[in-house]
């Protein structure tokens, strides 16, 4: 079987190749991009865990194929934080949203996290001041199997809340 050529954006850097036509979105970025912070839980898009963003919006990458991102820009988990590809994360570089879920304890093993981050990011660009009510039905298409999601609901609620007020570094201080 031959490859189909695409050209898109991951976490903002070019890509062009070719993949073979039944490559799932979930496996490219995993296998040929190398970005494994997309985890693949039921590969029937129940469990939420391989949530990307495609072009801003989220998308369970275990339902699309990677021609299908051809001309697109997708945002995985690793390109939420303020760093250049391959480096090592600090807390101070951290998105506002996995800060926020890291210090409301809002994630336990840590598997279904990626997925619910890209939800809420996206979630919080849409409704910038939600209530816990509108927070849970965002999340409410992830599984997580650890936690009552009352400390994932917190964490988006602060993040909400750091976001309004124009984010804040990992120490609580207003950013410059």
């Amino acid at each position: 079987m031959s490859g189909i050529g695409i050209s898109t954006r991951v976490n903002g850097v070019a890509w062009s190749g070719e993949v073979e036509p039944r490559l799932l979105l979930s496996d490219f970025l995993r296998s040929v991009v190398g970005l494994t912070g997309t985890h693949v839980g039921c590969e029937h898009g129940v469990c939420g865990a391989c949530t990307v963003q495609l072009d801003g919006e989220p998308v369970r990458a275990c339902l699309m194929f990677a021609v299908q991102i051809d001309g697109h820009e997708v945002t995985t988990v690793e390109g939420l934080a303020a760093t250049t590809p391959g480096a090592e994360i600090s807390v101070e570089q951290l998105h506002p949203v996995q800060q926020a879920l890291h210090e409301a304890h809002g994630l336990q093993c840590g598997f279904c996290t990626p997925g619910i981050l890209m939800t809420a990011e996206a979630f919080l660009r849409e409704n910038p001041a939600p209530s816990r009510e509108e927070i849970r039905e965002a999340v409410s298409g992830h599984l997580c199997r650890c936690t009552g999601y009352h400390n994932i609901v917190e964490g988006v609620a602060l993040a909400a809340e750091r976001l309004a007020a124009g984010g804040r570094a990992a120490d609580g201080k207003d950013e410059p």
